[in-house]
């Protein structure tokens, strides 16, 4: 079995670990609604991506079919 030789120092132990750190997630402003959102992802307010509708939200579906 592996048993380490000696003991790992706590400023040993907090270095390897400073890369766990969790980061926030990016988000920017959309630019036509304004709406935050994250980068290359669809905007779910207008369903809007890279100038083009994507997504047609249930109540516009609702309203094209009356």
């Amino acid at each position: 079995m592996a048993v380490p030789k000696k003991k790992v120092s706590k400023s040993r132990r907090d270095k390897r670990r400073t890369h766990h750190g969790l980061t926030p997630p990016t988000v920017v402003e959309d630019r036509d609604s304004g709406e935050f959102r994250r980068p290359h992802h669809i905007d779910l307010k207008t369903g809007m991506y890279r100038g083009r509708k994507i997504l047609v939200r249930k109540e516009e579906e609702v309203e094209e079919e009356e």
